[in-house]
């Protein structure tokens, strides 16, 4: 069993990249609550956010302390979960989630000169951004895409498509606050959610056009049912590139596995190929996938060093493997 990479704070959601030949993680902070578990994630109280870079696989970790936090950002109200980080135009970014003074959760972004931070924010999220958990893939021909979701606490659920759209309208969608929690759609012929994809423009603040639907589809090419919950999507978004072929990775939420698609275009649509982690200690399971000198590794989180408390989670890493026609496997 790995141990945890970072023991002096609790740290989850690892998005990590190589930059400059080091090994940067951007996670959440998990800190103490005395709220509740509930449905709607509520006990998931984090305020900021570290930065952490490793020289080694096997290395010391560098904790760059506070990057960013809910005070520096005019929009936040509570709630910055998990983030991820990209570098375009000489300038790193970090994406970030929170909720707004309205408690609806947005995406924002904050740049640095530096990989570490400290990150400034915008004054505002990116317009036409929801829900929660971005992840940012600069692909080959440096164009940007922006992959976001989550159900229940996500609130993905609550934007509903419809005419006579209010103030809290997303380019033809609405957003119903009675549908928080567990109201995702299920049932016998119900598809399951999609997640989201627009690509970024070139200074990466914005959108180039409307989020739009990320299709996953079985090995037959039917669009995945909402009650096959080992299978449909829920949260925890990642993409990145092997041998020319897109990888689409994401948590199954309540059946907590970490899964995987593959298609032909950062657009999708996508193949399930198959898990590629089992269920850890702890609710979720929130995980990045990076290559670092010659090798491919595995992020995410569990409750081990917590002894099980499910907010209070911590970052481990893990070698995967691909075989012949590219299938992911733990080393």
């Amino acid at each position: 069993m790995p141990s945890p990479l970072i023991t002096h704070l609790y740290t989850a959601d690892p998005s990590a990249h190589v930059f400059n030949n080091t090994l940067y993680i951007y996670p959440s902070h998990d800190r103490e609550t005395t709220i509740a578990f509930n449905d709607n994630g509520d006990q998931y109280d984090m305020t900021d956010y570290h930065v952490f870079s490793m020289d080694s696989i096997d290395g010391p970790v560098t904790d760059h302390g506070i990057a960013l936090s809910a005070n520096d950002v005019p929009w936040v109200s509570k709630q910055m979960w998990a983030p991820d980080a990209a570098f375009k135009n000489g300038k790193y970014y970090l994406f970030f989630p929170a909720r707004d003074k309205k408690g609806i959760f947005r995406i924002g972004v904050a740049v640095s000169t530096a990989p570490e931070g400290p990150f400034v924010p915008e004054d505002n999220f990116i317009k036409g951004s929801y829900s929660i958990d971005p992840a940012v893939f600069v692909d080959e021909d440096d164009k940007a895409y922006l992959y976001f979701g989550g159900l229940w606490g996500g609130q993905l659920q609550c934007w509903k498509g419809g005419e006579g759209v209010g103030e809290d309208g997303v380019d033809g969608l609405a957003f119903d606050a009675s549908l928080s929690g567990p109201n995702e759609p299920s049932g016998s012929g119900v598809k399951a959610l999609c997640p989201r994809v627009a690509q970024l423009s070139d200074d990466m603040l914005s959108f180039v056009s409307p989020p739009r639907d990320l299709q996953i589809l079985t090995e037959s090419g039917e669009p995945i049912a909402a009650d096959d919950h080992e299978r449909r999507f829920f949260e925890a978004a990642w993409m990145h590139r092997y041998r020319g072929k897109y990888y689409f990775s994401y948590s199954t939420g309540d059946s907590h596995y970490l899964v995987y698609a593959t298609g032909d275009s950062p657009f999708g649509p996508f193949t399930y190929q198959g898990r590629i982690l089992e269920p850890v200690l702890g609710w979720t399971t929130h995980h990045s996938i990076v290559e670092f000198q010659g090798r491919w590794y595995l992020f995410y989180h569990d409750c081990e060093l917590s002894g099980g408390v499910d907010h209070l989670r911590s970052v481990k890493v893990r070698e995967i493997l691909y075989d012949e026609e590219g299938k992911i496997s733990l080393a």
